[in-house]
């Protein structure tokens, strides 16, 4: 059980907690490439078994959110589970569909942004919110991100709430944009909600619930039309790492080749730089390969040697 799984997070749970959910489901070694706030919810790459290995190529990926911020208020964690520090009157012109345009249009290109305190990110060897949780006073550099794209999609004068679609780079902390939006608007804000789409190539729709992953396999096994279903689970919703390299050019490596490359000895090829799908001359998937000045360095082996043998 090898690649790719992309899970609908759930409302109140943190990315951990999936995590820890379908390596007890699947028995088998889970991680992801980035976290979720426990009140967003939305896609959530799992990568699963060797799929662990492909980290190096998600982690710099884009994301599409959707987001509804709340005005008036501005809370301690930025969001709606905080405590609401401070309280401000919303102006009613605000709400125009001119006004709130052009505010989130100035907002789009790159900038310096402040994460907020209640984050995972470290300073001085210390996640920053065990200095929140601290009352610890801490200096938070500012960092570059980009939003190529954003979005209104309707508000609510009445809640006071603007809901939002932003295309963002790797970084980008949606809470912190959307006390920016209040800002630009003339008072205070918060995340009131949030899902995210998209993370690079994938979407919403790909995504499985924890609840279908669950159900799945806890089926026994016994039956044959259970394990066909299993099997169809698995084959319909895991991206194997083949299939995620499957615009990839590929390269045939003859026994002795396959010996230098499982053994990490670089070898020349005339080929150009590129990364490259592996093949045994019976075309079985061996892994991926880098091709740098004209040698080819192993990167990822889904198959060794061992495995070759049996």
């Amino acid at each position: 059980m090898d690649g790719i799984l992309i899970v609908k997070k759930e409302k109140g749970c943190t990315s951990h907690d999936v995590v820890a959910k379908v390596k007890r489901a699947t028995k088998t070694k889970v991680g992801h490439t980035g976290t979720l706030d426990p009140m967003a919810t939305g896609v959530l790459p799992l990568l699963l078994g060797e799929g662990t290995k492909l980290s190096q190529y998600l982690i710099e990926h884009d994301k599409i959110y959707e987001a509804v911020v709340r005005l008036g208020q501005k809370t301690d964690t930025a969001d709606g589970e905080g405590k609401v520090i401070v309280e401000k009157e919303v102006d009613k012109s605000i709400f125009t569909t001119e006004k709130i345009q052009r505010v989130l249009k100035q907002l789009e290109g790159k900038q310096m942004q402040r994460p907020p305190i209640y984050s995972a990110i470290k300073i001085k060897g210390k996640k920053l919110y065990e200095y929140a949780r601290r009352n610890e006073e801490i200096e938070i550099p500012e960092r570059e991100i980009e939003i190529y794209e954003m979005q209104l999609i309707e508000f609510n004068e009445r809640e006071q709430t603007i809901s939002f679609k932003v295309h963002c780079s790797k970084g980008t902390y949606i809470r912190s944009l959307c006390e920016t939006i209040a800002e630009r608007l003339g008072t205070v804000g918060y995340m009131k909600e949030l899902n995210r789409i998209q993370v690079g190539r994938f979407i919403l729709e790909q995504a499985v619930s924890m609840e279908e992953i669950e159900e799945v396999v806890s089926l026994t096994q016994i039956k044959e039309v259970e394990k066909n279903k299993q099997e169809n689970f698995w084959q319909e919703n895991l991206i194997t790492i083949e299939q995620f390299f499957k615009d990839k050019p590929s390269i045939i490596l003859n026994e002795r080749q396959l010996t230098l490359f499982f053994n990490g000895v670089q070898q020349t090829r005339k080929e150009e730089d590129a990364i490259y799908r592996i093949y045994d001359k019976e075309n079985q998937f061996i892994g991926t390969g880098i091709i740098k000045n004209g040698l080819l360095k192993r990167d990822i082996v889904i198959c060794n040697m061992q495995s070759k043998k049996t």
